[in-house]
């Protein structure tokens, strides 16, 4: 078999399927558009979702790809394994309704087979396949491949809930007796033992039934438009090519691992313990895709994945010796690996080594956090004569502060003390079982909608048109289509409309349909985009409409004037936060309302004030400088010769439309736009927020909303004038700093006014001195403001020898307030206090010298007192 490198392999399995009258799809954003049930995109199906469930109809039903996918839901296996990866390639050939079984395996067939492909022995392969589907069986018979490679399994059948789902068949490669030293053999394959022999390689999804949850998989309806979904990974193949042992020791990996080695001194040994190698090489792939596709490292979502993959990657770069950043200095070399199909991590490398060298070095911060929250952990712990780790403080260690389990036990025996192991594992399970339940449920694909699916009739969106005469060609009530509707809800299709079809952020127009005398017929409420590209009018009917009649089509002529402002003041923000705080600036989503703008855009901390004022002054000085807004449709070569910006995640094809503002912005965008920037008024931001790992969002308001906004500040200051007696607006600032100074003046007098209340207070207090065996107390009720107040007790007891112990209680409004402080090692005054705080109904802690509880009974007060000498 011959040597393939990975960059041959990937375009190899893309020129089969080409020259098989396949379209060949580019790799998606690792981030999912419009998918709320991804966290990545983990599959080369996740991205075709919408062909597959019928709500787009694809140019040709024929695809094929090689898509990135990233993975976290077994992360402890990397390194571990010779296989699991956190980010892969996944090779994949697709039939929307086109081909099915026997093509699909003829082709997989022919690629791995032919002298001309892969050229893999036919020997060495191995075919399973779901008992019932005899079909698939016959046609791997047909092909050639002896009945004895053909092994029948339960479990070959995909689905995932309700919607498309099917048998599916997966080809083994064997890599011989060598990997299995038992002897096993076929066995392994017969009884799904995990083994390293058979190599899963390829899985063949024959989906052609719609999955019933309610129903018996025998009752599963077959779908009226039948697909096939495949797929490969690129590792595995890799590795076969290549006779590694492991998918590490391939030309996806090495590269990764020599400058590991050079920056360690340590040398890689495949056959020792390695692992540290393996998850630094694997999670570095990670870190290099997700944060240039605009992810960011955070404490949640996928942002939470990206931090424990480099923190991960970070400690065991500590073992192998790196005890500095190091991580950023493989992205370069992460990029020349990929260079071939995915430039753009080479293209963007600068800014994600910037990233991921910031949080190595936050990290770095971080486990001196951690290293010392562990010392006076254990020093706590030293002091009440205690010697074992409670597993709740281990599991607090590894997910606050990132520490490996390991390395908290080499710390904590060090100092002699035990691990507690199964209440860590107690720790890790209820939060694995949170992550589980806070998973949004879903991700199935849509059932097909057949009636919409078979509308064919073109329909054509006309721009800068408000209104038009046009022939109705399709009517669509209850799913069905029909000639003619009176009443309730339809969906229209008209031969061309000026409505707008929601997409890319702008909104759908709303607007009226008229007959020929000019009378309403249906009220438009939305326009969406049918399966095959058609706009699809949600009217509601006042009176009949019929197939083949003429009907005037008019727009809401504010509202789509509204959006347009808010859609071109989009554009203009987007170059202005390019400009203020940097390219990496993308757009993550937007949404163009009439009434507001809103704009998600990636960014890795909160827009400071300065910032904001900044990007609303440029936006509102290419407002005023009434620049043009011109749109030309063109090939996609063109427009980025133009310099057209993509938007996040979109797909274009091969003819694209670019919107230009002067020389300011040129994006492509399908959506209506003023023709002068003039034409929007003024630009105001609202708000600006974090909602999520690395994505921010900015509220705004243009035009008429604007101004309302501005008036509606106004009135506000206008108010604080009059309650501050400031008659000139211009005056309130002052007015307001020399109010401020005067409470801070008032505030200082109270507080010195406080203190010495305590102090006299406190004279009589520390008089109060009892013992019992041996140590010196002194306990009793006072009365302060606050809970303050008992700090202060406490800061001047402890200025001189009063007592060894010193426990106050006050009650303060409804609660009571409870405090304990210790000078002697013989009361720890944490334990002291979860003692007394019950009698109180409350709960607290704290540390050895100082700890502070809350309760609520306060009749139980003098009950305390009264049993603190036992206590002790």
């Amino acid at each position: 078999m011959k040597y393939m490198t990975s960059a041959q392999v990937r375009q190899m399995w893309l020129d089969f399927f080409a020259s098989k009258g396949h379209a060949v799809e580019p790799s998606a954003n690792l981030v999912p558009v419009n998918d709320p049930t991804l966290l990545w995109i983990n599959s080369g199906v996740a991205t075709l979702k919408k062909y597959f469930d019928g709500s787009v109809i694809p140019e040709n039903p024929r695809i094929t790809n090689a898509q990135k996918s990233i993975r976290t839901n077994d992360i402890e296996n990397v390194g571990k394994t010779a296989r699991h990866h956190t980010m892969f390639e996944m090779l994949g050939n697709f039939s929307i309704g086109d081909y099915f079984r026997d093509e699909a395996i003829a082709f997989a067939f022919e690629l791995l087979t032919s002298p001309e492909w892969f050229a893999f022995p036919l020997d060495k392969l191995y075919m399973t396949y779901y008992p019932d589907d005899k079909d698939s069986y016959n046609r791997w018979i047909e092909l050639g491949v002896d009945p004895s490679h053909l092994i029948p399994l339960e479990d070959n059948f995909w689905e995932i809930g309700a919607g498309p789902s099917g048998p599916d068949t997966e080809i083994f490669f064997d890599r011989g007796e060598a990997f299995d030293p038992e002897n096993i053999g076929i066995r392994l394959l017969e009884e799904d033992i995990e083994n390293d022999r058979y190599i899963e390689i390829w899985n063949v999804v024959l989906s052609q039934f719609n999955a019933d949850p309610s129903v018996p998989r025998s009752e599963y309806k077959e779908l009226p438009t039948k697909n096939i979904d495949t797929g490969a990974g690129l590792e595995r193949l890799v590795s076969i090519f290549q006779g590694a042992k492991t998918n590490f020791e391939t030309d996806l990996f090495m590269p990764i691992i020599k400058e590991l080695e050079k920056m360690s001194g340590v040398v890689y040994d495949q056959d020792g313990d390695n692992m540290s190698f393996k998850v630094i090489a694997d999670h570095i792939r990670s870190l290099a895709f997700a944060i240039g596709d605009g992810a960011l490292p955070g404490n949640e979502g996928r942002g939470y994945v990206l931090r424990r993959l480099l923190r991960r990657a970070v400690m065991h770069g500590r073992r192998l010796g790196i005890n500095q950043a190091f991580l950023y200095k493989l992205v370069t070399t992460v990029g020349q690996i990929m260079e071939s199909y995915y430039p753009e991590v080479l293209e963007k490398h600068e800014f994600i080594e910037k990233i991921i060298k910031r949080e190595e070095e936050t990290f770095a911060r971080t486990i001196d956090a951690g290293s010392g929250h562990l010392d006076q952990l254990l020093a706590e712990l030293k002091a009440v004569g205690q010697t074992r780790l409670d597993g709740k403080d281990i599991f607090k260690l590894y997910d606050t502060y990132g520490f490996p389990v390991e390395l908290t036990e080499e710390l904590a025996e060090d100092a002699g003390f035990t691990i507690d192991h199964e209440g860590f594992k107690v720790a890790m399970k209820e939060q694995q079982d949170r992550a589980r339940a806070s998973v949004v449920k879903g991700g199935s694909m849509g059932m097909q909608n057949e009636t919409l699916a078979s509308i064919v009739e073109p329909s054509n969106f006309v721009y800068d048109v408000e209104e038009l005469s046009s022939k109705l060609s399709v009517i669509v009530a209850e799913n069905e289509r029909t000639e003619m509707v009176s009443e309730g809800q339809a969906l229209l299709v008209f031969e061309q409309t000026p409505f707008y079809a929601e997409m890319g952020g702008q909104v759908a127009d709303h607007g009226w349909i008229k007959n020929s005398q000019g009378d309403v017929v249906a009220k438009v409420i939305d326009t969406q985009k049918a399966p095959n590209g058609q706009a699809l009018h949600t009217v509601e009917v006042l009176a009949s409409l019929a197939v083949g009649n003429d009907y005037v089509l008019e727009i809401d002529r504010s509202r789509r004037h509204r959006v347009m402002k808010n859609h071109t003041a989009t554009h203009l923000l987007h170059a202005a936060l390019h400009h203020v705080i940097g390219e990496h600036a993308n757009q993550a989503g937007s949404l163009n309302e009439a009434g507001f703008l809103r704009f998600d855009f990636t960014h890795f901390e909160a827009v400071t004030a300065e910032e904001l004022r900044q990007i609303e002054e440029e936006v509102n000085e290419y407002i005023w400088k009434a620049l043009p807004v011109t749109t030309v449709e063109t090939d996609i070569d063109t427009a980025k010769s133009m310099g057209a910006m993509a938007l996040f995640g979109e797909k274009y094809g091969n003819q694209v439309r670019v919107v230009s503002i002067g020389d300011y912005s040129v994006e492509l965008c399908g959506g209506t736009h003023v023709k002068n920037t003039s034409e929007i008024g003024i630009f105001k931001i609202v708000k600006e927020e974090g909602i999520g790992s690395g994505t921010r969002r900015i509220l705004a308001v243009t035009s008429r909303e604007a101004f309302l906004a501005y008036r509606e500040q106004e009135d506000s200051l206008k108010a604080v004038a009059t309650s501050i007696k400031s008659p000139q607006l211009k005056d309130v600032p002052n007015k307001v700093a020399s109010l401020q100074e005067q409470v801070r003046e008032l505030q200082k007098e109270n507080a010195e006014l406080k203190e010495k209340a305590a102090a006299a207070q406190a004279g009589d207090l520390f008089k109060a001195i009892q013992e019992a065996k041996g140590i010196r107390y002194i306990v009793s009720q006072v009365t302060v403001a606050d809970a303050g107040a008992l700090r202060t007790f406490a800061d001047t007891w402890k200025q001189k020898d009063y007592s060894d112990v010193l426990v106050l209680v006050a009650a303060i409004g409804d609660k009571v307030n409870l405090l304990v402080a210790s000078k002697t090692n013989q009361v720890h005054a944490g334990n002291l206090v979860k003692e007394l705080a019950p009698i109180v109904s409350g709960r607290g802690g704290g540390k050895p010298d100082m700890a502070m509880a809350g309760g609520s009974d306060k009749d139980a007060i003098s009950q305390l007192l009264s049993v603190v000498a036992d206590k002790l």
